[in-house]
């Protein structure tokens, strides 16, 4: 399988989350960044700050530093992203908006998706309370956490955050649905892709699949 660096689309991808207080669409993300020193564009709503809580930076296991952005509005938001995806010395550019507000439109969508594949730089739209409309994003993910995997030296303690990770439009791969584990001391991203899912199982020999950046 490609290395993760490889596989990872310099474009606008959506994540929405099962419930509206899972931070299993965040872990997805944070998983799927490209790995470079370049800083981080980090914008979220009001609403999104008020019930969702805002990132805890120290605890994220992201080496690149964080710029957090705190705005009102979705509008806001997606004018700070668009401006942040100006900027070329940024690695990515992450916002999170509440809900499906009028902002939020298939042009403001078209607009990220322009701005990000001009700038070379990857960009995530993290949803919550939201159902899917109109996108122009390249990519659109349902994520939801599932039980941690076992810790390797201590059976009480949680290992590798795991999430159900469904892709349910992509205009470069095949949608699917999969049980994907990320292991943050090597980097790594396991893919267990249901039993059902037959054509990945043969294409690559096995069920599981490994992806090492």
């Amino acid at each position: 399988m490609k290395r993760q660096a490889e596989i990872q689309q310099v474009a606008l991808s959506e994540v929405f989350s099962q419930t509206v207080t899972d931070a299993g669409a965040i872990g997805f993300v944070l998983s799927r960044l490209p790995k470079t020193s370049a800083p981080i564009l980090w914008v979220q709503d009001r609403l999104s700050c008020k019930e969702a809580g805002q990132p805890y930076l120290p605890g994220l296991g992201v080496h690149p530093p964080v710029i957090w952005v705190n705005v009102g509005r979705p509008a806001d938001v997606l004018w700070s992203m668009e401006e942040g995806l100006r900027c070329t010395a940024l690695s990515a550019v992450i916002g999170e908006v509440w809900g499906a507000p009028p902002a939020l439109d298939f042009t403001a969508t078209k607009r990220l998706a322009l701005r990000a594949e001009a700038a070379g730089v990857a960009c995530w739209l993290i949803r919550r309370a939201a159902a899917p409309g109109l996108s122009a994003a390249r990519e659109r993910w349902r994520v939801a956490s599932l039980p941690s995997a076992a810790h390797p030296h201590d059976p009480q303690a949680p290992g590798a955050p795991c999430w159900q990770a469904e892709l349910f439009k992509s205009r470069s791969r095949k949608p699917g649905s999969w049980a994907v584990t990320h292991d943050r001391a090597s980097d790594r991203i396991d893919i267990l892709p249901p039993v059902r899912d037959g054509a990945l199982a043969e294409g690559n020999g096995a069920h599981r699949q490994r992806a090492q950046r």
